[in-house]
C-alpha cells in the first residue's frame, strides 16, 4: 500500500482520537486564513473513488479491490512527491 510510514521521514503525521477509534492522518498543509491557522489532513488508510454526475454533484464510493487501491496509492504517493518537489523549487 504505497510507502511505509518509516520511508516518509519528511512527511508529518497526526493521530486523531475519534469516538470510534484513532485515525492516523498525513498533514497535507498548514495554512493561514484570516487571523487563524488551519491544517489539511488526509487519513492514511482512506482513499475514495470520486465522480461527478451530469449536474456536477460529487459522489464518493469505496475502492473495491486491492489492485485498484495499490494503483491509486502509488499515484497519490507520486502526487505528494510532486508537491514536495514544487515547494523545493520555489
Amino acid at each position: 500500500m504505497g510507502k511505509k510510514k518509516e520511508d516518509m521521514d519528511d512527511e508529518m503525521y497526526v493521530t486523531l482520537s475519534l469516538d470510534d477509534g484513532d485515525v492516523e492522518c498525513v498533514v497535507i498543509t498548514i495554512f493561514t486564513a484570516g487571523d487563524r491557522d488551519y491544517i489539511a489532513l488526509l487519513p492514511t488508510e482512506e482513499i475514495y473513488r470520486y465522480a461527478e454526475d451530469a449536474q456536477g454533484n460529487p459522489s464518493l464510493t469505496n475502492i473495491e479491490s486491492d489492485e485498484e487501491f495499490e494503483i491509486v496509492s502509488d499515484r497519490f504517493d507520486e502526487w505528494l512527491d510532486e508537491q514536495e518537489y514544487a515547494e523545493m523549487s520555489e
